[in-house]
């Protein structure tokens, strides 16, 4: 690297990504705490939903978005999420609420770091006589993205 680092640009880069993005932990945490001032979304279909989905997200599917959101009041703050960090299905709901005059928040990592941080999952199926039911579908932390602190058991990333 030649040229003198531009820390300006670097800085209202790094801003400009915080004003737009969170994350499962302080999703969960806004949620838990009961102060969230958003309403969580999630964006993919059916099938993933019912597989698991963030306990206290609205499923509203990506191609729903442009019906559905207007049902909110203006003001409404919106936090959206898909898969994962290799799905742009989020970034794309993002845009859309966006375009639609709403604040939104993409959530990174998605779905699949929700999950693997053992953040409350729910999932939905059948009982025993067909009717369907949500069911909770939490699973143990995985330690590689989801450390624990020493006292408490409770997530710990000193980030």
């Amino acid at each position: 690297m030649t040229d003198a680092p531009d820390t300006a640009a670097a800085a209202a880069h790094f801003r400009a990504k915080l004003a737009f993005e969170t994350d499962p932990s302080d999703v969960a945490a806004a949620l838990a705490d009961g102060d969230a001032d958003f309403v969580l979304i999630d964006t993919r279909d059916e099938r993933a939903w019912r597989q698991g989905h963030a306990r206290g997200a609205v499923h509203v599917p990506k191609p729903d978005i442009p019906a559905r959101i207007p049902e909110y009041p203006a003001g409404t703050r919106f936090v959206v999420y898909c898969w994962g960090p290799g799905c742009n299905g989020a970034t794309r709901a993002g845009l859309i609420i966006s375009e639609l005059g709403y604040e939104v928040k993409e959530m990174i990592g998605g779905f699949e770091y929700w999950a693997r941080e053992g953040l409350p999952v729910a999932a939905v199926t059948a009982d025993a006589d067909g009717r369907e039911v949500t069911v909770d579908a939490t699973r143990a932390p995985d330690p590689l993205t989801a450390p624990l602190a020493s006292a408490g058991g409770a997530i710990a990333c000193a980030c």
